[in-house]
């Protein structure tokens, strides 16, 4: 089973739905891989990218934190197949010189990733079923992410959709 090496490339916000989009990147070549994940879980990967301190540990310091309490070590994440336009993951635990593979949703991985340094994975027929590169037609400037703050850019464009739908409510009915 060959795969090929990945890197988080960003975390893509759609300003039209609660859909989020990680997109995986593969090393020295123009693929990726684009895997939407629910917003809590975005959050969880862009606040470790980003180094964001929050007050309690998040599940995936807890997870992480267990695994090393118990004398294990994060090797590495694997998106190993895609069913029914979902994606599955393995996480890739060393413990006392064995391997573990536990059974992982994608985004639950790539968030236990970010906070081992753990490297990440695609299958070689997942990567070639799904992957996609600027040729066939990706438009990752199109797309929107997180900026340094950790808010979301909104173009001039957006700004001016949002004035008029709020230019077409009627607050009098607010009152009724």
């Amino acid at each position: 089973m060959s795969m090929v090496e990945v890197t988080i490339d960003s975390i893509r916000v759609s300003l039209t739905g609660h859909h989020r989009l990680v997109i995986l990147k593969e090393l020295d070549v123009e693929r990726y891989l684009l895997i939407y994940v629910a917003p809590e879980l975005a959050d969880a990967i862009h606040y470790e990218l980003q180094k964001i301190v929050v007050q309690r540990p998040l599940t995936h310091d807890l997870l992480k934190n267990v695994i090393t309490d118990m004398g294990g070590k994060v090797s590495h994440i694997v998106v190993n197949d895609l069913r029914n336009n979902t994606y599955y993951a393995k996480i890739i635990i060393d413990l006392e010189g064995e391997s573990l593979e536990v059974d992982s949703r994608p985004s639950d991985a790539l968030a236990l990733a970010v906070r081992t340094g753990a490297k990440l994975f695609v299958e070689d027929t997942v990567m070639h079923d799904a992957g996609v590169s600027p040729e066939s037609g990706l438009d990752l400037e199109g797309d929107y992410q997180f900026d340094e703050e950790g808010a979301i850019p909104a173009s001039e464009e957006d700004l001016e959709a949002f004035r008029d739908f709020v230019d077409t409510l009627d607050l009098d009915d607010l009152t009724k």
